[in-house]
């Protein structure tokens, strides 16, 4: 369509969800993304709209008492295609929201396809559009020819962190005769996780081959780049202590070993990756450890004997801005405002957050096309918070990408007993949230 009344760069997530939210209000909309033209990222495997690269889990699906939880419950609210899509490729995982990323993938794309008035186009963008409206939702991977333009354009230097990939295991390679089915504290329907086993002795081998593993080698420009604390390599941990595993990821309590009777000494997770059952996440175990030395070591895991990997973990580069000082509070680049910007090259980091981003970049821009005027959800929703930090409330010098917590919502104004604080902060939320709405005539189908 070349009458498209806004561009939208990077088929993410992101770009993905702020597409829907302008293409399904009648706006005409050419979704640009380079994978598929014969250009592929570092991290990804195939050409699929909004590919989940990391993990198959959108966290937390509690809305009473956690703060992404909330953010899925009010992306609901807002007909959030990459809900209705999770709806679809959902699987096991407890009190947590997964999908089978297969299925996934394919129903946003189904659901998009299907909508006459958007286009999708094979094609990289290696510039910022210099007029017209147009969303950049290009993601942590932005080409590098594209991540210069968006330099020459803001005058600032881009931030950049490493993200950790975990490995994927077959099921049938598990050994079910040492390693059992239970989610912490029996949440869930008890086969929501495979737990394997560890007493002291082999978790102090297995933290020792940690250190000791050969590790990639990072290029020259890439030494003094930070991690991101919520996707930390696991050998990194294990290097911060010899207890640290043991308090993060391979944290055993509440989880009964029916063999024993007892709370193994420290356990390994492995969470439902598709709808069959055939694959199995390995939880926490981001790493950027050599393949031959993650198969080596991985096979000491109680029950992992002789396990098959799908994919071993992996290490890419990630880019975004610095958004608290480049962006207006409706996403808007101050130096350029006919370009928005949505999803995790703005700083926010999550598969969750970064959909949540681009929806309301799309609407938004949706509002702008139509003559209307927006006004930012509230900062005590779960969607404000988020805005809020990315677009001034972090502070610039120091701005590293951030998940959607509750330490971003404000402070009640009276004193709040702690144990009811987090009741206090969904109740406004969703209090605030419906108000907004109602305000703005807005509901999910315009």
């Amino acid at each position: 369509m070349s009458d498209h009344q806004i561009q939208i760069i990077g088929g993410g997530l992101a770009g993905s969800e702020a597409a829907w939210q302008l293409a399904k209000r009648g706006f005409k909309v050419r979704l640009s993304e380079m994978r598929g033209s014969g250009d592929m990222t570092p991290a990804h495997q195939t050409a699929g709209l909004a590919e989940l690269v990391c993990s198959n889990s959108f966290r937390s699906d509690d809305a009473e008492n956690n703060a992404v939880g909330l953010l899925h419950q009010e992306m609901r609210k807002l007909d959030s295609l990459v809900m209705r899509a999770a709806e679809v490729a959902k699987v096991p995982a407890g009190s947590a929201l997964a999908v089978d990323r297969d299925v996934f993938s394919a129903e946003v794309t189904r659901l998009l396809t299907a909508l006459p008035n958007l286009e999708i186009v094979r094609e990289r963008i290696d510039t910022l559009p210099t007029a017209g409206l147009a969303i950049v939702a290009t993601g942590p991977l932005t080409a590098q020819s594209l991540a210069q333009s968006v330099l020459s354009v803001t005058g600032q230097d881009s931030l950049a962190f490493f993200d950790a990939i975990a490995p994927i295991v077959y099921h049938d390679s598990i050994d079910m005769d040492v390693a059992w089915y239970a989610s912490r504290w029996d949440k869930g329907d008890g086969k929501d996780y495979i737990n394997c086993p560890m007493d002291k002795d082999q978790y102090l081998a297995f933290h020792q081959g940690l250190l000791d593993a050969p590790k990639a080698e990072f290029r020259e420009w890439e030494k003094d780049t930070p991690y991101f604390e919520g996707c930390m390599p696991i050998e990194v941990m294990a290097e911060r202590g010899l207890e640290t595993l043991r308090f993060g990821p391979m944290k055993p309590v509440g989880l009964d070993n029916p063999k024993t009777g007892r709370w193994p000494y420290a356990v390994v997770q492995l969470r439902q990756d598709n709808k069959q059952g055939t694959l199995w996440n390995m939880v926490g175990f981001q790493t950027k450890m050599k393949h031959a030395a993650q198969v080596a070591l991985f096979r000491t895991i109680p029950g992992l004997a002789n396990a098959e990997f799908a994919r071993l973990g992996g290490l890419h580069r990630n880019t975004f801005i610095r958004s608290p000082i480049l962006l207006d509070r409706q996403l808007r680049l101050k130096s350029a405002p006919h370009i928005r910007f949505a999803g995790q090259i703005t700083g926010c980091e999550g598969y969750v957050e970064s959909a949540a981003v681009g929806l309301m970049a799309g609407i938004m821009a949706a509002y702008e096309l139509a003559g209307r005027d927006f006004a930012p959800p509230p900062r005590t929703t779960a969607f404000g918070a988020l805005l809020h930090h990315i677009t001034g409330e972090a502070e610039a010098d120091s701005y590293q990408p951030m998940n959607i917590n509750f330490g971003l919502f404000p402070s009640p104004d009276g004193k709040v007993h702690k144990k009811e604080r987090k009741a206090f902060y969904t109740d406004r939320a969703r209090a605030e949230l419906d108000s907004w709405m109602a305000e703005l005539g807005f509901n999910s189908g315009n």
